[in-house]
């Protein structure tokens, strides 16, 4: 038997080869996939470190110089509103940056970063109570439940369920305490500018203070959900997933500023925060995928999940961004004072209101005492006046002599 030679024959042997060819570029694709984007070896954690700072670094830079090139640009014109101002209250002089500096004793160019270990105290308090609050009645774990489910879910998510929950058992450290001059924007004064009290209040320098904070803590969070693949129908395929995060540490500079209340706006004081650019944030990524045949710890994964969590928070509290709080009213007012009398409802009282209770009961026995000897009925303490020698009543009139007094008749 002779094989045909041809046309015929050199098609099918070249359909042949571009078959052959072409699943082994994809056998070869998906191992490459498989090899360097799964299973590949993620940067170390101080190279992955170092070029977020660099990024960091890079995007603080262009915005100072944004903010330098529209100062150059353009002129700043302040109108003054005159208004007229009350003759009872005292004008008082212009509270300025030099004159806190000096009534502080307080100079910002020679003082001494401080510690802050009484602050660090009155801080492992207020954390010590919000975990302890959290784990009243699950009331943080249904919270977390409801925001991960809420209705930014996508629809290949299945509902999340919170398998694993830990608040940590450290407190973070604030140190190294600073009050520094910064401009109208929020950025220091160069190194080579020395600080002038004298034309703060015209340039708009106002202070800011910065901390050095350091937590080395495991934070945990853990959940359980399933990828849903609704195509070409409904629930095709399902992938379980479980994921859990933990902050391992945080180290960071901690920048803290007020903007004074503007009456004419109606708007309150306003304490701003922000870190600055060279903070260090680590985590602890743990992935499980498949119900059967599990991937556990896939690389890629946790680098994803990674940035993700660095660029919500960029976002939200790193320089040029900030978070700004209102502060409310310091001013003293009734329904914010609280003291021993606030126990009464409870049936116990102090040893301040006892001892009063003591003295009301014995005025109130002499009284009683005093007026068994006289006629007709005692009057009540509050209607009850002094009584001249026809028992009639009597009354003084402020600021008139002792010996003057003004009958009720004749």
């Amino acid at each position: 038997m002779v094989c045909p030679s041809g046309p015929e024959s050199t098609g099918r042997l070249s359909f042949t080869q571009g078959l052959i060819v072409g699943q082994l570029s994809v056998v070869l694709i998906l191992a490459a996939f498989i090899k360097f984007f799964i299973f590949g070896d993620p940067p170390s954690s101080d190279t992955s470190a170092s070029l977020r700072a660099t990024e960091r670094r890079a995007r603080t830079l262009a915005h100072k110089q944004s903010l330098l090139s529209l100062r150059s640009s353009s002129q700043r014109h302040g109108q003054a509103l005159n208004r007229k101002k009350s003759s009872v209250l005292r004008n008082q002089p212009a509270l300025t940056i030099g004159s806190i500096l000096s009534k502080t004793y307080y100079n910002v160019d020679g003082h001494q970063p401080e510690s802050l270990d009484w602050f660090n105290v009155l801080v492992a308090q207020t954390i010590a109570q919000f975990r302890s609050d959290a784990q009243h009645d699950d009331a943080i774990l249904d919270s977390l439940t409801k925001a991960l489910n809420g209705t930014s879910r996508p629809d290949f998510i299945d509902d999340i369920r919170v398998t694993e929950l830990s608040l940590g058992d450290d407190f973070p450290i604030f140190s190294n305490c600073r009050i520094i001059p910064v401009d109208e924007d929020g950025l220091a004064l160069g190194n080579g500018i020395k600080f002038d009290a004298a034309s703060a209040a015209r340039d708009g320098t106002r202070l800011q203070a910065r901390m050095d904070v350091d937590l080395s803590d495991m934070l945990t969070l853990a959940v359980e959900t399933k990828l849903l693949l609704n195509y070409p129908k409904k629930l095709s395929a399902v992938l379980p997933v479980a994921l859990s995060v933990s902050v391992v540490r945080f180290s960071g500079t901690l920048s803290i500023s007020f903007i004074p209340s503007n009456p004419s706006q109606s708007s309150p004081t306003m304490m701003t925060f922000s870190f600055l650019d060279d903070y260090r944030l680590d985590f602890s990524i743990r992935s499980l995928l498949g119900s059967r045949s599990r991937l556990q710890d896939v690389p890629k994964i946790a680098q994803l999940v990674e940035a993700r969590l660095h660029r919500w928070f960029d976002e939200r509290a790193v320089e040029p961004r900030f978070q700004q709080i209102a502060l409310p009213s310091l001013w003293p007012r009734k329904r914010n004072t609280r003291g021993p009398e606030d126990t009464l409802g409870d049936g116990v009282g102090s040893v301040g209101r006892a001892r009063g209770k003591e003295v009301a009961r014995d005025l109130r026995d002499e009284t009683h005492l005093g007026d068994a000897g006289r006629r007709g009925p005692a009057p009540s303490l509050r209607h009850r006046r002094p009584l001249n020698t026809n028992n009639e009543p009597e009354f003084s009139m402020p600021g008139s002599l002792l010996s003057v007094n003004i009958g009720a008749g004749p």
